[in-house]
């Protein structure tokens, strides 16, 4: 079976200047960022439909770009895959203290239990501690550093909220998050009546950012219930899609009360069939 070395010599073949593949020797960070924001993506997909027989393989999709960027900075003289093992081990390791008291990895697991959240407020301090030794300018560092704009926008929001809700601005509870729901959904409204477009698209972000901030509060992870709409959509979609196919007919042949008529049909199937 190969091992995580032979992984590393691939890779190393791969961008060999004379010997390597034209494609890989061709790529830079920046070319392949797409893939990797695929890969993790195709991971989530298969941990979310169960497919544990595909996921080893997906992961190592993911793992591959792990090592792409890491030959890449050895090239450069920057870095190499055994500078990414021992920083990230290093890390965590410094951030679990209840885990690794002494901070040594192999030294005997006898630290008390703690809650988890006593766990989680220590884990928050430690991250704030090492962006405050990132901050070139400390004056100017920010609870909102290092997160990431590349992001997909609604997990993005979510962190940025959780992070100002650190320090207190935030709301107590959920229900005054839906008035706000309400107050921006009404802004929306007044954009559209007023036919302003610009004022129309902010105002739906608006709507978004709060809505995101809803789930939050809620403590679902709102990346994973629109994705998880998504699958119920297009499940239903492909439902009408079929049935209007077996009818001999096109969908653009059917009208709007007769396509709903079949949505409700999927629905009704769905509740039928528990997992859908």
């Amino acid at each position: 079976m190969y091992q995580l070395d032979d992984l590393l010599h691939l890779m190393a073949r791969l961008r060999d200047p004379q010997h390597g593949c034209p494609w890989d020797l061709k790529q830079s960070y920046a070319s392949i960022v797409p893939y990797t924001l695929e890969e993790a993506y195709e991971v989530a997909d298969a941990i979310e439909r169960g497919d544990f027989a595909h996921l080893p393989g997906e992961l190592g999709d993911l793992l591959f770009q792990v090592v792409y960027y890491s030959q890449l900075a050895q090239e450069e003289g920057r870095f190499d895959f055994a500078r990414v093992v021992d920083g990230i081990t290093a890390k965590l390791i410094r951030r679990h203290p209840h885990v690794f008291p002494d901070g040594d990895l192999y030294g005997a697991p006898d630290a008390a239990r703690l809650q988890e959240a006593a766990v989680k407020q220590r884990w928050e301090e430690l991250k704030a501690e090492e962006r405050a030794e990132k901050a070139a300018v400390p004056e100017q560092l920010s609870l909102l550093d290092d997160v990431p704009t590349a992001l997909p926008a609604l997990s993005r929001a979510a962190k940025l909220q959780k992070r100002a809700a650190q320090v207190g601005f935030d709301w107590p509870e959920a229900l005054p998050v839906v008035d706000k729901v309400r107050e921006e959904l009404d802004e929306v409204l007044e954009a559209m009546s007023e036919n302003d477009a610009e004022a129309v698209a902010e105002e739906i972000g608006d709507l978004l950012f709060v809505v995101t901030n809803l789930a939050r509060h809620l403590k679902v992870d709102p990346e994973a219930a629109l994705r998880a709409a998504n699958g119920k959509f297009e499940r239903r979609f492909r439902f009408i899609e079929q049935s209007v196919r077996e009818a001999g007919r096109r969908l653009d042949g059917c009208s709007l009360e007769e396509l709903d008529a079949l949505w409700g049909e999927a629905k009704k199937l769905e509740k039928l069939a528990p997992g859908c």
